[in-house]
């Protein structure tokens, strides 16, 4: 098992990714794609080795099947592994945009709060 084989199995995907984009605004281009490739080999490494896990994955994350099996389609000529990861990412981008959207707001004066 690879190092980041053994980083993704230790810590719940979901999280990882999770964690890899809310680091991502810290991180330089050459860190931001060394992560982006460990990712894309642990996702080739669950569809050779253990395809349920990656399905389980994909149904945790919230992964549209449709949107999957269509880019999956229109693009044979790229590696499974990166249109997931980037699809992988691309659902974890969007819940956390939305997770800051419903923040509650800080700035309100005590005399106005609840």
């Amino acid at each position: 098992m690879t190092i980041s084989e053994d980083i993704c199995v230790r810590m719940d995907i979901n999280e990882n990714i999770e964690l890899l984009l809310n680091q991502n605004k810290l991180l330089t281009a050459v860190q931001k794609e060394e992560l982006n490739e460990k990712l894309v080999a642990y996702i080739n490494h669950l569809l050779v080795h253990d395809f349920n896990r990656l399905v389980q994955v994909l149904y945790k994350v919230d992964v549209s099947e449709q949107k999957l099996k269509e880019l999956l389609q229109k693009n044979p000529a790229i590696d499974a592994a990166v249109i997931i990861t980037d699809l992988l990412i691309e659902r974890q981008e969007y819940k956390i945009k939305m997770k800051e959207s419903f923040k509650p707001n800080d700035d309100i004066p005590d005399d106005e709060k609840w």
